[in-house]
């Protein structure tokens, strides 16, 4: 379909060179010589982009821009002068201009500006799905040799990377490539996995940092200088982080970036209180039964993450003074935005922020939200949407204000599921879909991670013969009983627990404030 441009200049007709330069490269120009005919002719016609000269008599240019996107707010105008006054750039800028062009013009300068218009998602997607052949190809050979710690970090920051860039193009056929090549990325990570987590837990090979290390050895050092809040967005993965960190970039600079281990079960009754106490989970039942609420008790799991942290403060023998406070609605955030100066004396500021991990729960069980968060593309526009009106946004521009520094992470991530593994349990095994625990479970070995002894995985025991068993990738457990029921509502639900990039390699960030 042929381009029509409309281009207004009180001189015209000494740009006809330029016209008909545009109409052998198979564009309509519709010239005018005033303002006035412009708005006219834009009200009467659908025009692709409309050049405007800013100084013509009559009505000016800045005045047909603002009468011509009244009328018609999507049509890109570009906004031609030979003033280089700061004044005018601005007001044409403000009224939402596509291009601004200082005379004199040339051909070339017309046309990179159309196409810079009208054919930059065009020629992004051209240039983004060129760029990711490549590095498919590259990732295809990362992903068949053996991989360690540090270059699995490097292969999933790459997907995620490609993931956020192709979900900016209409191009769908590299965004099934990629898919394909995150699960393929996925299995091998499983393997790694399975076959390294358990000697780095037991000292056998080092270990990466874990998120029961984290505290000790990257918050612990900062508490010298004081002044600093730590907040855990509970749930939070590594591609949803890189959505939000153009907003946290406003406010902060970020210092560090890095990406972390959680810990399996990557569930938050085994994470979160990981990170707080400093500890494995079979060791904060050891030395703190009293904090510990196991699989088959009764209540919530996370009752005890300020207790915990205190007696972690006391080992590494921090005399500060510090604040907890977890916030698990709207009311609980607004209230903590509101009485932020409160914390403003405290060296060590805690703060655990519950939304993204509702949000996974909730697109489970509400078919409105399951609507809205679709797909991972979704899932992570809604998380920004969410943060953007959230008091979380309040209390960080808070923080910046103030001049504190701030550190971002979380306990673990989710994973989209959309393949049943069979299992069969007792009654009191866990109802969690990524991992399950208890005795005489029943499943296909090579469906699953298995942990026989729950002591070499630091993991409580619910009884003498217990197991624990990890799904992998987009697995998930389903009991035959009512089995097709399950699947189906199981199905397309973002779960965590079990092992896959998204849930176990979760980030952390150092901010300053700028």
């Amino acid at each position: 379909m042929q381009i029509k441009i409309l281009w207004a200049d009180d001189e015209i007709d000494l740009l006809k060179p330029h016209i008909l330069f545009l109409e052998a490269k198979g564009y309509e120009v519709t010239p005018c010589n005033n303002g006035a005919t412009a708005v006219e002719k834009s009200a009467e016609e659908e025009f692709d982009i409309i050049f405007l000269d800013e100084n013509m008599p009559g009505i000016t240019g800045l005045d047909a821009l603002t009468k011509i996107k009244q009328a018609k707010p999507h049509v890109p105008v570009v906004m031609i002068t030979k003033s280089e006054e700061e004044y005018i750039m601005e007001e044409a800028i403000g009224s939402n201009i596509a291009d601004y062009l200082i005379k004199p013009v040339n051909p070339n300068q017309i046309l990179l500006s159309i196409k810079k218009s009208l054919d930059t998602s065009k020629l992004v997607s051209q240039k983004t799905n060129s760029n990711y052949q490549q590095e498919f190809r590259e990732l295809g050979m990362q992903l068949g040799g053996r991989l360690d710690v540090d270059e699995w970090f490097e292969v999933y920051d790459k997907l995620v990377y490609w993931e956020l860039k192709l979900n900016d193009i209409e191009d769908t056929g590299m965004k099934e490539i990629l898919e394909m090549q995150k699960k393929e990325a996925n299995a091998q990570f499983a393997k790694f996995i399975e076959s390294e987590y358990l000697d780095w837990l037991n000292g056998v090979e080092d270990a990466p940092e874990m998120i029961h290390t984290l505290f000790k050895n990257k918050i612990n050092p900062k508490l010298d200088d004081g002044d600093l809040f730590v907040i855990v967005i509970d749930n939070l993965r590594y591609d949803q982080w890189k959505m939000l960190r153009p907003i946290f970039a406003k406010y902060f600079t970020v210092n560090h970036e890095e990406i972390i281990y959680s810990i399996l079960p990557t569930a938050t009754q085994y994470a979160r209180n990981a990170f707080f106490a400093g500890l494995m989970p079979s060791e904060i039942q050891k030395k703190f039964p009293q904090y510990w609420v196991g699989e088959e008790d009764e209540g919530g799991k996370n009752m005890y993450e300020k207790e915990l942290l205190e007696t972690q403060l006391k080992r590494l023998n921090r005399d500060v003074k510090w604040s907890y406070n977890k916030i698990t609605n709207l009311t609980a955030g607004k209230k903590l935005a509101d009485n932020f100066n409160q914390l403003l004396d405290n060296d060590l500021n805690m703060i655990v922020y519950n939304f993204v991990d509702m949000l996974s729960h909730a697109r489970t069980e509400m078919e409105v939200i399951k609507e809205l968060a679709g797909d991972e593309s979704a899932y992570r526009s809604l998380t920004v949407s969410w943060f953007e009106h959230s008091p979380l946004q309040d209390i960080i521009k808070k923080v910046a204000a103030a001049g504190k520094r701030l550190m971002i992470t979380t306990d673990h991530g989710t994973v989209r599921v959309n393949h049943p593994v069979k299992i069969v349990g007792e009654k009191s095994v866990n109802t969690n879909l990524r991992y399950k625990t208890g005795r005489s479970l029943s499943y296909k070995d090579k469906d699953v991670f298995q942990v026989k002894d729950p002591q070499d995985a630091f993991l409580p025991k619910t009884s003498i013969n217990s197991e624990y068993v990890f799904a992998r990738d987009q697995d998930f457990f389903v009991y035959p009983n009512n089995y097709n029921h399950f699947v189906k509502y199981y199905n397309d639900t973002f779960q965590h627990g079990g092992i896959s990039l998204e849930e176990l390699l979760i980030p952390f960030i150092e901010l300053s404030p700028k």
